[in-house]
């Protein structure tokens, strides 16, 4: 027996490695010191310009989106997907990122699958200034079923001690502003599809009115990156929150101090159509789907009266539209979601 016999082409696996270090070499910068190769990427630190630097790190997936991408062939906006959760997790706590790392697991490898999602992580990641500096592919078809396979990135980003956002200095009286999603990112995709394909009977290639693109298209949406306002506003603002899964009241949570309380209008924040398709064809509470999905707020802003205008500004200067939608007033840490639709 040979490693090929049991299942593991080692020279694909090679061929495919090659590949990705050219299409990595995109995203590189000045401070990667070697190209991707030997036992790690190399980025240099020095000069950054930080009084007192702290690194800020992050790993995620992207979930059973991946089972959508393969109903419908169409894989590059995964690359997209994972570099921006990323990214957009870090700069919430005010860091700019450095540099980013790649995990493709798979049962076996398909270099054209690859090299695509691999080419939009490259595309993401140049227009942040975030090189790709190494990762790993994986071939193991007794782990996952044919056709199978998954995706992680992590990322390290940098922010000066005294600059961190972490939410503590959010009080009473400041205001909550609302970035728009455009439908699911990266989060609920379990129960979407269920509702959509296993409960509803509708295919990847259905169009819903008032949807004029196929079901499989609007699903594929790659996540926002909203590390472009965040840059601009991260010096005045007192706190961000990345909405992900668990939607507004999970993530807003987190960042909130022992003695505030969040109150967020819902009938300010449009809800993309997506939303309410899933939730006609699942039968879904809109409790529910308030709990799991981001229902049109991606980003959660929280911001002193004295900044509110300026924040705004800068928001819309970096060509997002932002939605007052709500305020922190003193009680028990929790947030409170005012005008959730029957």
């Amino acid at each position: 027996m040979d490693y090929r016999e049991a299942g593991v082409d080692v020279s694909v696996g090679n061929k495919i490695a090659k590949n990705i270090a050219k299409i990595a070499r995109k995203s590189h910068n000045h401070r990667v010191v070697k190209e991707l190769g030997g036992f790690g990427g190399f980025f240099s630190i020095k000069g950054l310009g930080y009084n007192s630097p702290v690194l800020v790190s992050s790993a995620d997936g992207i979930g059973t989106k991946l089972l959508i991408a393969r109903k419908a062939g169409v894989y590059r906006n995964l690359g997209l997907d994972i570099v921006h959760h990323c990214i957009n997790d870090i700069a919430c706590c005010g860091a700019k990122p450095l540099f980013f790392l790649d995990y493709f697991a798979s049962s076996v490898l398909n270099a054209e699958t690859v090299e695509t999602i691999v080419g939009g992580m490259a595309d993401a990641l140049k227009e942040a200034d975030c090189p790709l500096v190494g990762g790993e592919t994986a071939e193991m078809p007794d782990l996952y079923s044919p056709g199978d396979f998954d995706i992680a990135g992590f990322i390290v980003g940098v922010v000066d001690r005294e600059s961190i956002i972490d939410g503590s200095a959010i009080k009473p009286g400041d205001s909550v502003i609302i970035l728009p999603s455009n439908g699911l990112h990266t989060n609920g995709f379990t129960l979407a599809r269920k509702a959509l394909f296993d409960k509803a009977g509708l295919s990847i290639t259905s169009i819903i009115p008032p949807l004029n693109n196929t079901l499989g298209e609007e699903l594929l949406k790659p996540h926002i990156s909203y590390l472009n306002p965040i840059l601009k506003i991260s010096r005045l603002v007192n706190g961000l929150a990345h909405i992900t899964g668990g939607g507004l009241k999970d993530n807003i949570s987190r960042i909130l101090p022992d003695n505030c309380r969040a109150i967020i209008d819902l009938s300010v924040i449009p809800i993309p159509p997506i939303f309410d398709i899933i939730q006609k064809a699942g039968s879904i509470e809109m409790s529910e789907m308030y709990k799991v999905f981001n229902m049109g707020a991606g980003l959660a802003i929280v911001v002193g009266s004295d900044k509110k205008e300026e924040v705004l500004e800068l928001i819309k200067d970096s060509g997002f539209e932002p939605m007052e939608a709500g305020y922190i007033t003193s009680g028990e840490r929790e947030v409170i979601l005012e005008g959730i639709p029957s």
